[in-house]
């Protein structure tokens, strides 16, 4: 049951990645620290829908 989601930074609103879940495991939006290549540094990214 893996959904494809993206997921955008909070600072820039680009959306740099592509992952998956599950739901069952993971129902709310996952929040992630990644590197945003604009800002040269690793940002917190949310799931889009």
């Amino acid at each position: 049951m893996k959904v494809k989601i993206t997921l955008a930074c909070i600072e820039t609103g680009d959306r740099n990645y592509i992952t998956t879940k599950n739901n069952r495991n993971n129902p709310h939006r996952i929040e992630l620290m990644k590197y945003s290549p604009k800002l040269k540094k690793h940002t917190l990214h949310r799931e889009t829908k």
